[in-house]
């Protein structure tokens, strides 16, 4: 199984985030990117890669405790930045994002205590993905209007384990299919 370990912004936090990518969607230069959908907003805390489906149960326990240990937070999407040059159009976070920096990090190492190979190890920078490109495009525009974009404010009460599937047809613009595997309330609440 291909998955990750994720925070799920809520549905209302969502269609915010909608209004603001129809906005960026009409600017010039939008048709040469491909917009994520909405099933594919989450902040990716550690990504996993395939996992054998033996080593799932022994992430998921340790996956359980993290989240036991880790206590709720506020959080935002707020502002918005890119990677590689355009490749990667992204709204950040606000609020108490050193909290989500430390449950990246959490979900990390229990990968790498349950046997997963992680490879090196980067900071976390909390980056939500609205739209990607395989050549580089000139986002200022976008990450501009962006920068004046902030949801409402929640807490994050869940840690999610999501299953990406990845397009299989080939055909144009189709996007993984994402499916929860397990969630976990933070700081052992129900």
């Amino acid at each position: 199984m291909r998955l990750f370990a994720a925070v799920l912004p809520p549905e209302d936090v969502v269609h915010e985030l909608a209004a603001e990518i129809a906005t960026l969607k009409r600017l010039p230069g939008a048709e040469r990117l491909r917009w994520t959908n909405r099933p594919g907003w989450h902040f990716t805390l550690a990504f996993y890669g395939e996992v054998a489906d033996d080593l799932v149960p022994d992430l998921s326990d340790r996956l359980s405790r993290t989240a036991h240990r880790t206590a709720p937070f506020d959080l935002a999407l707020s502002g918005g930045g890119q990677f590689g040059h355009g490749k990667a159009l992204w709204t950040g976070a606000y609020g108490e994002v050193e909290a989500m920096r430390l449950l990246a990090e959490r979900a990390e190492a229990a990968a790498r205590k349950a046997g997963l190979p992680m490879g090196e190890h980067r900071r976390y920078k909390a980056h939500l993905t609205v739209a990607r490109s395989r050549d580089s495009v000139d986002v200022r525009p976008f990450v501009d209007l962006l920068r004046g974009f902030t949801s409402r404010t929640w807490t994050v009460g869940e840690l999610v384990l999501v299953r990406s599937n990845l397009p299989r047809s080939g055909e144009p613009g189709e996007q993984p299919r994402y499916e929860d595997v397990a969630r976990w309330p933070l700081g052992g609440g129900s």
